[in-house]
């Protein structure tokens, strides 16, 4: 913290502008959006602003990689809709999100299903659908077998692999180690070889490391020995994965200090690594699965100012919002140390800071509920609207919406 007591907070994505002191989101009025929708707290997605980070993905990685949407990171009825399109697959974690990604019109074949705890009722909509199913162990692999043996439908299934790597300095690890997630990588290749001889259409590895990465050199080692780690086990199987799912990871600049996340350099390596790649993936498709980084940067979380308080010599602003839409935002969302994401005023997005520092809190009776720990804003007035940055994924749908009954946010897309 400085001599004056600010804490810093994340950058704002560049792209933001204002007019007439008012921040502007796709081209439209903050104030305007709130009207619109009729009531904050109010969640705003670009659409724009997904598009581009499609096209330059398209742009910089190899022209066969495949980009699956992870829907987890933001299921908005709207934006899944537009997404069908631009990306080639969804990715889900649950029945329900199976009946959100259809209800997109996503095709069934161009569906994944993952999550280490699918019950037996997901499990067989997703069979009976067509939908591939991502196994997380040996259990679920026998109980998928079974039940579509019962209905007389050939399987779709993809061993999930727990590799004995993680991506380093990832945000959250997803392998080295003891998993929930994936069968073992000494018992993948096992797995495989049964589900084949038992008749079901195996479609190959998945193969999740960690997530929430800002280091291309690190995404690049994974990426590797993602792709050494499917070839070796491959070949013990003695088969082509059709598919070979190389995860995601590409991370965003939530917190001071950060750095955008340069991935022209990951695509060179990764081209390179494919072009190269064992015999035996020679026939494969490879696909990389994001959320966050197609969506969080699209996002804003709009909410009104209520009160405005003094309590021994510290400024309080209090808001209509909180961590029961914001939860990662406000610390609680796996982060260890909390800091501050990008946030303004909407209506004075230009105006200098005032000399003191504010703490940003909710509406909720936790005093975990900070949304801005003694950050720089201008003057703020009971009325005036805050925005909060990088909003687009694991907000709502993320968040303990029914803490104290509150009502949920509104939603809206644009662009």
């Amino acid at each position: 913290m400085s001599a004056t007591g600010f804490k810093p907070h994340g950058s704002i994505p560049a792209w933001f502008a204002s007019e007439e002191g008012m921040l502007l989101i796709g081209g439209c009025g903050a104030a305007s959006l709130v009207d619109e929708a009729g009531d904050t707290p109010l969640f705003v997605y670009d659409m724009a602003v997904v598009e581009a980070q499609i096209r330059h993905f398209r742009d910089v990685m190899p022209p066969d990689l495949l980009l699956h949407y992870a829907i987890k990171a933001n299921p908005y009825a709207p934006l899944l809709e537009r997404m069908v399109p631009l990306v080639d697959g969804f990715d889900i974690a649950s029945g329900g999100e199976l009946t959100m990604a259809l209800a997109a019109g996503q095709a069934a074949d161009h569906i994944s299903f993952a999550g280490p705890g699918k019950r037996d009722d997901e499990i067989a909509a997703a069979i009976a659908a067509g939908v591939t199913l991502n196994l997380e162990s040996e259990g679920e692999a026998m109980r998928a077998l079974a039940i579509a043996s019962r209905t007389g439908v050939t399987a779709r299934l993809v061993v999930r692999v727990n590799p004995n790597f993680d991506l380093r300095g990832s945000g959250m690890r997803m392998g080295g180690g003891a998993r929930p997630f994936g069968v073992d990588a000494d018992r993948a290749a096992a797995l495989a070889r049964h589900l084949i001889d038992a008749g079901a259409d195996w479609r190959g590895w998945h193969i999740f490391a960690g997530s929430q990465a800002l280091d291309p050199l690190a995404l690049i080692e994974t990426q590797a020995a993602t792709i050494a780690l499917a070839a070796s086990l491959s070949e013990a199987v003695g088969a082509t994965p059709p598919l070979v799912n190389l995860g995601g990871g590409f991370g965003l600049p939530y917190f001071p200090g950060d750095a955008r996340l340069d991935i022209r350099p990951i695509g060179v390596a990764l081209g390179e690594a494919l072009a190269t790649r064992p015999p035996v993936l020679r026939d494969s498709r490879f696909a990389l699965e994001l959320g966050r980084w197609l969506v969080g940067e699209a996002g804003v979380y709009l909410t009104r100012v209520v009160d405005v308080k003094d309590s021994q010599g510290e400024r309080f602003v209090v808001v209509d919002g909180g961590l029961h839409h914001q939860l990662a935002a406000s610390g609680n969302f796996g982060t260890v140390v909390r800091r501050n994401y990008p946030i303004a005023l909407a209506n004075r997005f230009d105006s200098p800071p005032a000399d003191a520092p504010v703490t940003v809190v909710g509406c909720l009776c936790t005093p975990l509920d900070r949304l801005g720990d003694r950050v720089a804003l201008p003057p703020v007035e009971v009325g005036d609207l805050v925005a909060l940055f990088l909003a687009g994924a694991y907000g709502a749908t993320a968040s303990p919406t029914a803490f104290l009954g509150h009502p949920p946010p509104c939603e809206m897309l644009v662009g």
